[in-house]
């Protein structure tokens, strides 16, 4: 083991990805102000739609929200020519999981995804050659790291993509139907949005899906493969990025292919100016036993969370109980209609009144409270909330109707509980959430 992890290889393709990995995030920060994301998605709603238990992380009031992104642009911009690496990449993580908590409006797995790289780039040596930190303080410059260094980013991938192909093993992605669901949303796409609608393509997005994210990382890490499976990548990314267009993870994707290719390519086609290493000493560091027991547990984490859904009762596909941070991306489609009413528990001729949401939510947010049960919760929460300011005892109930995939609607929250008073269960079901027998 000790040689397997400790053993000392070239750095060059840490240090490259750092400088993709800043200007990507910098790319996202200052992206989603000019796209208009930290309007529609921060400034513009009256509140958030937290993760369950941040409750306290609301957006900065009046334009704070802009220069909460602002900060994290910089902080990209530093992490890119590596200036104060250390706290300019811990700043940007904190400051990005405070992004992700805060909302779940324009929840997306790739978020979740970039949360866990910046934690890995927070410790990784990533600072330690082409950096100013090592122009200012040569003591700092370093050719090489510990190979654990590229080893967590290829086993953290290699669950990411098999979980994901593992997910699509259902019958709505197995008949096309996800597919077809997607493409045709594309329709207006010009030049390819009617080529985009044809049987042959939604059977090619559904094996190809399938196959690639089970075969992508062996056949990056198998040396005659390589190549080929990284052309493969390049169409497969790009293509997500033209058709579904998902900011920067697409590229993100391309650039984790330095870790795959051998150590002397990457210096030779990035960094042939740096000394290259290969002397492969093995350097037992002082931290050895706290890094074992820390990516252990990190590890068994993450093989754990994706597969928790399978010990809570009711299918994921309708429930959503265990479907976030399991890599269950684009599985699925819904649509619905919840309408919410409210009834005055110290009136006791009192009838249900209804609750216009638009008073309250965006647009996006009304997508959200239609079909997601999480958010139906929330709001009903922020209801009761809102009305014992005024002094008042309220109970809540709701009509939801929703579809998943294009499937008839059907019923998904009790409409005899009264939301109110009903618990949020963390870990298991939510009796209010009703299942059915497939």
């Amino acid at each position: 083991m000790n040689r397997w992890l400790f053993t000392h290889i070239d750095n060059s393709a840490l240090i490259i990805f750092r400088v993709f990995f800043g200007f990507l995030i910098t790319a996202e920060s200052f992206g989603a102000i000019l796209t208009g994301w930290v309007k529609r998605t921060l400034v513009d709603p009256q509140f958030t739609f937290n993760f369950i238990g941040f409750e306290f992380l609301q957006p900065l009031p009046g334009n704070g929200m802009y220069y909460y992104f602002a900060v994290m642009g910089v902080l990209g911009i530093f992490v890119m020519i590596g200036f104060k690496y250390r706290w300019s990449m811990i700043g940007y993580t904190l400051l990005w999981a405070g992004v992700y908590y805060m909302q779940k409006s324009s929840y997306n797995n790739h978020y979740y995804l970039l949360l866990l790289l910046c934690v890995f780039m927070s410790v990784l040596p990533a600072g330690n050659y082409f950096s100013v930190d090592t122009k200012l303080n040569p003591l700092l410059k370093k050719i090489s790291m510990p190979r654990w260094c590229v080893l967590i980013i290829i086993v953290q991938l290699w669950i990411v993509y098999t979980y994901a192909s593992v997910a699509k093993l259902y019958p709505d992605w197995l008949d096309y139907t996800v597919a077809k669901n997607l493409m045709a949303s594309k329709l207006s796409y010009p030049v390819v949005g009617n080529l985009l609608q044809s049987h042959w393509v939604h059977v090619s997005i559904t094996y190809f899906g399938i196959l690639f994210d089970l075969l992508i990382i062996p056949l990056l890490l198998w040396r005659k493969t390589r190549v080929v499976a990284f052309g493969v990548s390049i169409f497969f990314h790009l293509f997500n990025s033209i058709v579904f267009q998902i900011g920067i993870f697409p590229y993100m994707s391309l650039a984790f292919s330095v870790f795959f290719f051998s150590k002397e390519r990457i210096h030779e086609v990035f960094m042939k100016k740096k000394e290259y290493y290969n002397e492969q000493e093995v350097i037992i560091p002082s931290y050895k036993k706290f890094l074992i027991f820390v990516g252990c547990i990190w590890f068994v984490v993450q093989l754990s969370l994706p597969i928790r859904h399978w010990f809570i009762p009711g299918d994921v596909l309708w429930t959503e109980e265990g479907h976030k941070l399991s890599w269950r991306m684009m599985l699925r489609g819904r649509s619905g209609t919840t309408s919410f009413y409210i009834i005055d528990k110290n009136d006791p001729e009192a009838k249900r009144r209804f609750i216009n949401k638009n008073k309250y939510l965006s647009k996006k947010q009304i997508r959200l409270v239609s079909t997601k049960p999480d958010a139906i919760w929330q709001f009903a929460q922020r209801l009761k909330k809102e009305h014992n300011v005024l002094g008042k005892d309220i109970s809540v109930y709701v009509d939801s109707n929703v579809s998943v995939n294009g499937k008839k609607r059907r019923k998904l929250i009790d409409p005899e509980t009264d939301l109110a008073n009903a618990s949020w269960n963390y870990f298991t079901t939510n009796p209010w959430v009703i299942k059915y027998d497939e």
